[in-house]
């Protein structure tokens, strides 16, 4: 194809640095598909402002034991060449652009990039599998928001990825990931390894409001299992938990406890909801779930490593594209 292709790729984003953090937060909490109950776009900035200044020195301990920022965006850009590369070797002049939600690069940054550049297509596409309207549906306002001042650009004919968590080829980039987290274990033991698919939870009100995020990601445990072909036991559970709402259940740290009690001695922990590492797995599972498992007598614990810079999943993310255009 002769006509130039601009995919983008739509991601949360993370801090760049330590200082980054409070900022990081304020954006997150002032977002209204984070932070929204009635007439809460009264106070909505204020309270951003409070959560996350309250919380950000707890939050740059953890990022300081993961280097001191997100991995979050170097990974991005990788799987962002590697779309490119794959969908330029396929006969496309296409172009990937990064566009974070929270943190830079932002997406104003790559609607300036996609002007500049001539494209004649737009692709949108979520590094979300499963849809929820905290995520893919956040990404997909602000850039309405954004490209509506936007003339020459709100005339590109522009596709929408929604989700893709029961695509094959993405589903065979998440076996070929928990395969190599198998090869952790001793061979004589890997029938006996529990498998943890923990994925981010959402406040119960998102769930009663119809949003699918929550019945996609047991959609996905289900195909990965049975594509898998493990006959491995197994447990779906939710982290990352914030505020005094209800949230999915059962937590992720429950069940590490509930599995040591039972006399669970081996481990593999699946972040199922992540296509890139972040705080959330290095550090919450990483580490803050793997003292827990170590403290209740689980003698192997193992975080399987996100997709990250997987060739599967970058040719799971071409053929996404090529559906589209």
């Amino acid at each position: 194809m002769n006509e130039k292709i601009g995919v983008v790729l739509l991601n949360l984003g993370g801090p760049d640095s330590l200082d980054a953090v409070e900022p990081f937060l304020f954006n997150l909490f002032n977002d209204p598909e984070i932070i929204n109950f009635p007439l809460s776009f009264l106070f909505r900035k204020r309270l951003a402002k409070l959560i996350s200044s309250r919380r950000a020195p707890s939050i740059q301990e953890q990022y300081k034991k993961i280097g001191g920022k997100s991995p979050i965006v170097e990974l991005t850009k990788k799987q962002a060449a590697l779309l490119e590369e794959n969908l330029r070797e396929k006969g496309f002049d296409a172009n990937v652009y990064i566009a974070m939600r929270y943190w830079k690069p932002f997406t104003e940054e790559a609607i300036e990039r996609i002007e500049k550049d001539g494209v004649k297509k737009i692709v949108l596409l979520p590094l979300y599998p499963q849809f929820s309207k905290a995520t893919t549906g956040s990404s997909f306002k602000e850039w309405e928001r954004l490209i509506a001042a936007k003339a020459k650009l709100k005339g590109i004919e522009t596709a929408r990825v929604e989700h893709y968590h029961l695509f094959e080829p993405y589903l065979d980039a998440l076996i070929e990931r928990i395969n190599q987290c198998f090869e952790r274990f001793p061979a004589g033991e890997r029938d006996d390894v529990y498998i943890l698919f923990s994925a981010h939870g959402t406040p119960m009100k998102l769930v009663r409001e119809g949003d699918p995020y929550s019945g996609q990601i047991c959609e996905t445990v289900s195909a990965v299992k049975e594509r898998g072909g493990w006959k491995n036991e197994h447990t779906l559970c939710f982290q990352s938990k914030v505020g005094p709402q209800k949230w999915l259940t059962p937590a992720t740290p429950d069940v590490v406890e509930e599995l040591a009690a039972k006399g669970v001695k081996r481990m593999l922990v699946v972040p199922v909801a992540f296509v890139s590492d972040h705080l959330e797995t290095l550090f919450e599972l990483g580490h803050e779930y793997a003292r827990l498992a170590k403290e209740k007598g689980v003698e192997q614990y193992e975080v399987m490593e996100g997709l990250n810079d997987s060739e599967l999943f970058a040719e799971s993310l071409a053929q996404l594209v090529l559906q589209k255009i």
